[in-house]
């Protein structure tokens, strides 16, 4: 199926915090090839891999010292190889991470490019002249701290960095550059994966003219914790010059029949604007994703105002979303003040979920309910984290190990002490402990995807919200004469609604109860209500 993407599941492997198999307490691919049978068993369609390639590790793998082969801490590319044959045999796609943006500064390219202003890789980063007070070029900032701009005593000049300085920014204004990392991608696409996710795709162009950033007004008037939010990024990234190159990466992966590209739009007030720009028509991104639903907004009204308004703004592109990922508070902790307990947190959200038009992604220990870990200075690895504690804690928190066995030395993850640690109340929620309950998370995690898989209209069907009044949340989605009424409890508390039309309640639910015309949700109770042939049910306050 050549758009096996619209609609999937996608399940995000943190490689370093998966599975051990070397005993060195880092994650690594024989580990992961171990543990798919688990992946495939939730019912999900596609792994995406988090940087495997060869790196000097100062961001964990975001600073790609060669983009063709695997760093030795997590194996080889026998291993890879390994991984993609048995995750195709369990009837997953793979999908790989691709950072583009920018490289390590241990990067060949990089070494070369420093070296003086006139060898053949000089242009190949993003490099300026100090203003005649020897400051930087311009304000931009860093988002990792500081100023954007760190200085080369070699070629007397700034380079760019929109992370750490170890992280210099390509200069995608040079062909060669684009043409370079085209061939990248080339040679994992023959190798016979299934699609990229793009780190940071709306960083690949800075402005030409190096223009300075202006301020971006704080809602609630106060300084922000990382500088880097109090500028309007308007210049430093999100370039009209980027959709060529998404083109250009479109006609690379169409060659190669059923690929996908989904792409992580990093914007602060423009995200959706941008993901409906990236994604239109059939030329370039097949997907976006932002950090929309992965902040700390949790109301009805803040989720139909995304979904409803990317397919107003691009009814032919295409989203992803997601709850948590590697780079946040992971969703059961971050929305804790909604949820009745975090296991019914838990099981709302990917009710949720496979209810949201579009694709969708899991990651790691999400369906066991895993809460962010709490730790404590010194136990820290992640720069921002190191930087800005402890108003920021950095992203240590949602990337500690996968638990597997409550019971066994770091639950299961490694025979070593890990990288991060496997602190009890992460232990507890282990895979054995939950494998064999019906009323655990990993169950209702399951059965809500079966339940997406069996049913079309989740996958491809269009929605049309309800209006209802906080904290419910309904929408219904409609295929061909099926039509599935999808309602939430988004709150702690039992809300009550009127309700009537002839159906079947089908699929998973949570504290739903119909009686002469009204229905209660329980607390963050879940329901979805099928009726066929226009039927549809009558559904209000």
């Amino acid at each position: 199926m050549s758009e096996w993407w619209r609609g999937a599941t996608v399940y995000q492997i943190y490689p370093r915090s998966f599975q051990d198999s070397t005993g060195n307490g880092i994650g690594d691919l024989p580990g992961i090839t171990r543990r798919l049978d688990h992946v495939a068993a939730l019912g999900v369609d596609a792994i995406w891999l988090s940087p495997i390639f060869t790196s000097p590790m100062a961001d964990m793998g975001y600073d790609v010292s060669d983009y063709t082969d695997i760093d030795p801490l997590f194996g080889t590319l026998a291993d890879f190889d390994a991984l993609v044959t048995r995750a195709h045999a369990l009837g997953l796609k793979v999908i790989i991470d691709q950072v583009l943006s920018h490289t390590s500064d241990k990067h060949p390219w990089f070494a070369e490019s420093r070296a003086d202003r006139t060898n053949p890789k000089a242009d190949w980063y993003v490099w300026a002249d100090p203003q005649a007070d020897g400051t930087p070029p311009n304000n931009w900032l860093s988002h990792f701290g500081g100023a954007a701009w760190e200085w080369d005593t070699r070629r007397r000049q700034f380079y760019l960095h929109n992370f750490l300085a170890e992280q210099p920014d390509l200069n995608f204004h040079q062909p060669a550059v684009q043409d370079a990392l085209l061939e990248t991608m080339e040679f994992w696409l023959k190798r016979g994966v299934d699609g990229f996710r793009l780190d940071t795709v709306n960083y690949y162009f800075c402005d030409a003219k190096l223009r300075p950033n202006p301020p971006y007004a704080q809602p609630d008037g106060r300084p922000a914790i990382i500088p880097y939010d109090m500028q309007d990024q308007i210049y430093s990234k999100t370039q009209p010059e980027n959709i060529g190159f998404l083109k250009r990466m479109r006609a690379l992966t169409d060659r190669y029949g059923a690929r996908t590209m989904v792409g992580e739009v990093g914007e602060n007030h423009r995200a959706l604007q941008v993901m409906e720009e990236y994604t239109r028509g059939s030329d370039r991104l097949h997907m976006a994703y932002s950090f929309e639903m992965l902040g700390p907004r949790f109301t009805a009204g803040h989720f139909r105002k995304l979904i409803e308004g990317f397919f107003t703004g691009a009814p032919d592109g295409w989203p992803w979303w997601s709850f948590s990922n590697h780079d946040v508070i992971r969703h059961v902790s971050r929305w804790e003040k909604h949820g009745a307990s975090p296991e019914a947190l838990a099981k709302l959200a990917i009710a949720m979920l496979i209810g949201f038009e579009g694709t969708i992604g899991i990651y790691q220990g999400e369906e066991l309910g895993q809460t962010d870990t709490d730790l404590l200075y010194e136990e820290l690895t992640d720069p921002p984290g190191l930087k800005f504690w402890p108003e920021n804690k950095g992203r240590d928190g949602c990337r500690t190990p996968m638990v597997w066995e409550a019971a066994a030395p770091n639950a299961g993850f490694s025979a070593a002490r890990p990288w991060l640690p496997v602190k009890p109340p992460q232990a507890a929620r282990a895979v054995d402990a939950q494998a064999a309950d019906p009323g655990s998370v990993l169950a209702a995690y399951r059965a809500a995807l079966a339940f997406r898989q069996a049913e079309p209209v989740l996958r491809q069907g269009k929605t049309r919200f309800l209006d209802l009044a906080e904290p419910v949340l309904g929408f219904q989605r409609s295929l061909g004469e099926r039509t599935l009424t999808c309602l939430y409890n988004l709150s702690p508390r039992a809300q009550t609604l009127s309700f009537a039309g002839a159906g079947d309640w089908v699929g998973p639910s949570c504290g739903v109860a119909l009686a002469e015309g009204r229905l209660t949700l329980g607390p963050n109770g879940y329901g979805f209500f099928a009726t066929t042939a226009g039927a549809l049910p009558s559904v209000g306050g």
